[in-house]
């Protein structure tokens, strides 16, 4: 039995979490719930689940749910709830689903707290990963991946050192707009951009996936989940999305993970790891799929991919930075306020303007973040 606490328990990462944990109810014992600003989910959420403690962003909300709930669960609100249920102490581990860096601290505080965590949110290593890294080999805690390319690569690595591999074979989808010529970029719309051909995700991570900036992303998150560096890490398009990864071996061999795309399945694996429970929720018909497909990605279409290598190459605060003006960027497509192609020219921009630290604290880190919003808001 796992005790679980989910940080982001009303987003698609947090609900499929949910859902594996009534999948297993004899191996996952929910203990916290966080959520937004969901309160009416959550609240659902913990009514059928009996948490110990749920946390909710918003105070006033937090004294509704105080209301509701009576006696039955502790409430806390804003960043100190969240802290407060990622050090919870009946917690086994932490997953982490909150959209951009709101995860960074409470995933440090669950580490320092001796939880093992879970990590849905790609900006917590980009930001900070080899702070991150360095604290749970301190603690001697795990940081398991949850992005399901994440997960492929730790399963077909079982534990092999970096130095027995050549490269980790990233996979994309390619997005909704894999075959939209250039020319026609200036007219996507936020409707066609979250029209995602193979998941069904946030708003947020939906955009990310139509420039590929997920994948720079995840390409700077590898690089520290499997210490090794970014010129080991490539992309892959692979339009089926059934290779999840790969990771080809210094001899040649590749070993890949393969399954029909379900985001439940690498949440069950992380939330249950070592071992592998059994679950009828997710089925793969090879014959019936008949062709896997696999082609270079575009970096002329999408300029994401070198934007990601480079700031994971260079280090230091940029790719904080990477990733703090693709959050504004986003945010400003989303509103209307900027064009799909203005999202990498708004991050590159940002990214040139900036003089990166090379071994920055926790604090420089965060000034970077805050920096980089000011000025890729100013761009806007």
């Amino acid at each position: 039995m796992k005790n679980v606490v989910i940080l982001g328990c009303t987003g698609s990462i947090g609900t499929s979490a949910i859902k594996v944990a009534e999948d297993l109810p004899d191996r996952i014992r929910l203990v916290g719930l966080a959520a937004g600003n969901n309160h009416t989910v959550l609240f659902e959420q913990a009514r059928k689940h009996a948490p110990l403690a749920v946390s909710i962003n918003d105070p006033a909300r937090a004294g509704e749910l105080r209301e509701m709930a009576g006696s039955s669960f502790k409430v806390y609100s804003g960043a100190d709830g969240l802290m407060r249920l990622a050090t919870m102490p009946e917690a086994d581990i932490v997953l982490i689903a909150i959209v951009g860096t709101a995860g960074l601290l409470p995933a440090l505080a669950a580490i320092r707290a001796g939880k093992d965590i879970a990590v849905a949110s790609k900006e917590i290593l980009v930001m900070a990963g080899k702070i991150v890294m360095e604290e749970a080999r301190r603690y001697g805690v795990r940081v398991l991946a949850v992005d399901s390319e994440h997960s492929a690569i730790f399963q077909c690595l079982e534990g092999r050192s970096a130095d027995s591999v050549r490269t980790l074979w990233l996979t994309a989808s390619g997005g909704p707009f894999r075959a939209t010529p250039k020319e026609e970029f200036k007219d996507i719309t936020v409707a066609r951009a979250l029209k995602h051909p193979s998941w069904v995700m946030g708003r947020k991570i939906t955009i990310d996936s139509a420039t590929l900036f997920n994948k720079g992303l995840e390409m700077i998150e590898a690089r520290w989940l499997f210490d090794i560096e970014m010129d080991r890490v490539s992309v892959v398009v692979h339009p089926q999305s059934i290779v999840h990864s790969m990771v080809e071996f210094v001899d040649g061999s590749i070993l890949a993970q393969l399954s029909t795309p379900d985001m439940c399945l690498p949440i069950q694996y992380a939330l249950t790891y070592p071992e592998r429970a059994a679950s009828e929720r997710v089925h793969t018909n090879l014959a019936k799929l008949g062709n896997l497909t696999f082609e270079e990605p575009d970096p002329d279409r999408f300029p994401a991919l070198t934007l990601a290598r480079r700031a994971g190459e260079v280090g230091g605060t940029l790719p904080a930075v990477l990733n703090a003006a693709n959050e504004v960027a986003v945010e400003a497509f989303a509103e209307g306020r900027a064009s799909f192609l203005d999202i990498p020219e708004i991050v590159r921009h940002t990214m040139d303007e900036h003089k990166a630290v090379e071994d920055p604290s926790l604090e420089q880190i965060l000034e970077a973040d805050a920096w980089a919003r000011r000025s890729a808001s100013q761009r806007l």
